[in-house]
């Protein structure tokens, strides 16, 4: 895709950033949260994202599509150097590559900032997204079963794991 364009992410697009999610909250098992975020909570999400763990957007004809990001994967100060990555492309623009070359950025971006691991928690039943990190070199390292219930139905978050 030649004219998608992968940038860091600024305020003026966390309303398309939370659109994108909320389609995602209310529709998609790709996340476990239940009710949309609001634009102060995100504004809020955004801000706790410093150099260490950016947030990144992809353009398709200058129109944002998709986002990713990198979270400290826990507070303990000794997770320090493993991140957790997401990503979520909005749901008309699935399976076109989108979601590989934010991936790809976000994986650039975590070993040119020192980070050693990098974890995706990623529903059990999102075939396309595990099989997306498997293809980029993330190792299953766990599953829980039964742990996330949305849509009037269990779920299990499978842990995968990238070393940089």
């Amino acid at each position: 895709m030649t004219n998608l364009s992968i940038r860091p992410a600024t305020t003026d697009v966390l309303n398309t950033i939370n659109a994108i999610y909320t389609h995602s909250v209310l529709h998609s098992t790709a996340t476990y949260q239940t009710e949309p975020s609001t634009d102060a909570e995100r504004a809020l999400w955004f801000a706790a994202h410093g150099p260490q763990h950016p947030v990144i957007v992809a353009e398709l004809d200058g129109r944002v599509v998709g986002w990713g990001s990198l979270s400290p994967f826990h507070a303990r100060a000794a997770f320090a150097r493993t991140v957790e990555e997401s990503l979520y492309i909005h749901q008309d623009f699935h399976r076109r590559g989108i979601g590989k070359a934010i991936l790809v950025e976000l994986l650039k971006r975590a070993k040119d900032l020192g980070h050693h691991r990098v974890i995706a928690a990623i529903s059990g039943d999102q075939e396309p997204s595990l099989a997306l990190h498997e293809s980029m070199g993330f190792t299953e390292r766990g599953r829980l079963t039964e742990v996330g219930f949305k849509f009037d139905r269990w779920l299990d978050l499978v842990y995968l794991e990238y070393r940089l």
